[in-house]
């Protein structure tokens, strides 16, 4: 059964309610700040305050322990993947759709943190990996040539989060596709002063 039809049967069944408390536990569970909690626990004080002040592993990275920059994209990842594999398993696959969207909004605006969260993206390949591991693939793909290529995270970020709608519409994934597409532009919108940066050219490179 399709996420479409899914969620239909569930609304039909008069069961939307399932959809409600999919989404609203997709939300709780993204919305952990691990890059926050991770650095207060070593001691670093609160990551907030350090460098770019986002709460993701890029800025854990500024604080020069690669290691818990490492566990925090783990971290931030597995969050979305679990969200949409939990859902799943207990309400099928529409509130598992749901639930992908809620950890990726709960990750961006955590209501623990006065919903200033993080730019998104190990969290973004966290819920396409739960929803199909080729979309997951590509995104990383895309993410990593870029990165390589021009050294830049956050047009890294951005050029995979474009391409993976694209990607997954061609795989036959359709509503996967149009919820990634919500996602990339969130995350876009997220990404908006690392966007003027990168026009200015004043965006600072991975390893700078």
């Amino acid at each position: 059964m399709s996420p479409l039809s899914s969620t239909l049967t569930l609304l039909v069944a008069g069961l939307w309610h399932w959809l409600v408390l999919a989404f609203a536990f997709g939300y709780l569970l993204g919305s952990i700040p691990f890059g926050v909690l991770l650095t207060r626990a070593a001691g670093l004080g609160d990551l907030r305050s350090i460098g770019s002040g986002n709460i993701g592993a890029t800025n854990v990275l500024r604080t020069g322990r690669k290691g818990l920059a490492a566990a925090t994209l783990l971290l931030d990842g597995l969050k979305g993947t679990a969200a949409v594999l939990l859902a799943d398993h207990y309400y099928g696959q529409g509130p598992a759709m749901l639930a992908g969207l809620g950890a990726f909004i709960g990750h961006l605006f955590p209501v623990w943190l006065k919903f200033r969260g993080g730019k998104g993206v190990a969290t973004y390949l966290g819920v396409v990996l739960g929803f199909v591991w080729q979309g997951a693939a590509i995104f990383a793909t895309a993410w990593l040539f870029m990165a390589i290529l021009l050294r830049y995270s956050s047009l890294a970020g951005i050029v995979a989060s474009l391409v993976t709608p694209l990607a997954l519409l061609a795989l036959g994934h359709v509503e996967y596709a149009a919820i990634t597409a919500v996602m990339t532009l969130l995350l876009l919108w997220k990404h908006r002063a690392n966007i003027g940066r990168l026009r200015r050219g004043e965006e600072p490179q991975i390893g700078v």
